[in-house]
């Protein structure tokens, strides 16, 4: 296993506490940018500054954006050039807790029934709470709160993700009118059905190698949109992979950096405004079955939502950048 992080700051206090809680062997890709230190001092943490990242021979490398999220890319290129086949991505603000540990393809988990959008945050609490990128108009809709089995089932999921106590992925609205610390309950985790939508980010996410290249973090877009729109892009890719999206119980505690409320909230607007487009558009896009064709029907995706004006064209340069390293990599292995 591998974890990627991107950073602007010098170890934090949850980042020791990640390094304390891996295995021998598991290594930390760190991502840096224009701001923050040129070294990063953590056990078994591989530091990537932005000029030893601008000499990596990635196509990507040459052309993403500086100042921004989406150079976390280059770290997940770092750990599949390594061989690995578990990714977990985290931020720098997020510290494992006593329920955190190595996760495995194959899961035990609920089944949700819902065949639209689901309020995957009221499985693990009874309190008025929604992951950030949730529609606004769903929020008190009865139809998105999970419907689930009564008895665990056995997949795999090649994608999971796993909650943030303290301070969990909230949008800025929540966070205006009811922020505090908050805990979700520790409940079975839950698998979405095909069809059904919830957002998830990169707090705390697993991915396994079949799902790799759906790690892609778009640029030209917010800050606060990049990982949400990820999210949505990947799991319609994974309904043609005939895999479920699984979201487990709070292992980690966010001791989360420093936000300006409003300046999040302004960086939300695209997408309260968008993502009931922009899944829509997703759902009606003829895509190819299986696991052999998740980097085409990626790249699918990002033409269509450039088509539908969601993303500009310049998006599909840096797609493109991203599918040629993909195939440059698995020629090595």
């Amino acid at each position: 296993m591998i974890v990627v992080v991107t950073t602007i700051a010098s170890p934090t206090k949850s980042m020791i506490g990640l390094s304390d809680s891996l295995q021998n062997g598991n290594r930390i890709i760190v991502i840096g940018d224009k701001k923050g230190p040129n070294a990063f001092d953590l056990r078994n943490a591989d530091f990537y500054s932005l000029n030893k990242q601008q000499t990596l021979n990635y196509s990507l490398a040459k052309i993403l954006p500086v100042g921004h999220y989406s150079r976390k890319n280059l770290g997940y290129l770092l750990a599949m050039s390594q061989g690995e086949k578990c990714i977990y991505e985290t931020d720098d603000d997020n510290q494992p807790n006593n329920l955190w540990k190595k996760r495995s393809l194959e899961v035990k988990a609920l089944q949700a029934k819902n065949d639209s959008w689901v309020n995957v945050y009221a499985h693990f609490s009874d309190e008025k709470i929604w992951p950030r990128g949730f529609l606004l108009d769903r929020i008190n809709c009865e139809k998105s709160l999970p419907s689930v089995g009564e008895q665990l089932i056995d997949l795999q999921a090649p994608i999971q993700q796993g909650l943030a106590d303290n301070s969990p992925d909230v949008d800025a609205i929540w966070r205006l009118v009811a922020d505090r610390p908050f805990y979700f309950q520790n409940k079975p985790s839950i698998a979405l059905a095909k069809g059904a939508w919830c957002p998830f980010n990169t707090q705390s996410t697993w991915w396994w190698e079949a799902a790799f290249p759906l790690l892609y973090l778009p640029s030209f877009c917010s800050f606060r949109m990049t990982d949400i729109w990820k999210s949505f892009i990947a799991q319609r890719c994974l309904w043609e992979m005939g895999h479920s999206l699984v979201f487990h119980a709070p292992e980690v505690v966010q001791d989360r950096n420093e936000h300006d409320l409003m300046r999040d909230f302004e960086a939300e607007i695209s997408g309260y405004l968008q993502n009931k487009k922009l899944t829509g558009i997703l759902e009606e896009l003829p895509l190819l079955s299986g696991t052999d064709n998740v980097l085409d029907n990626m790249i699918t995706c990002y033409e269509a939502l450039v088509k539908a004006d969601i993303f500009p064209l310049d998006e599909l340069g840096l797609v493109y950048a991203w599918a040629n390293d993909l195939k440059e990599i698995q020629k090595t292995k």
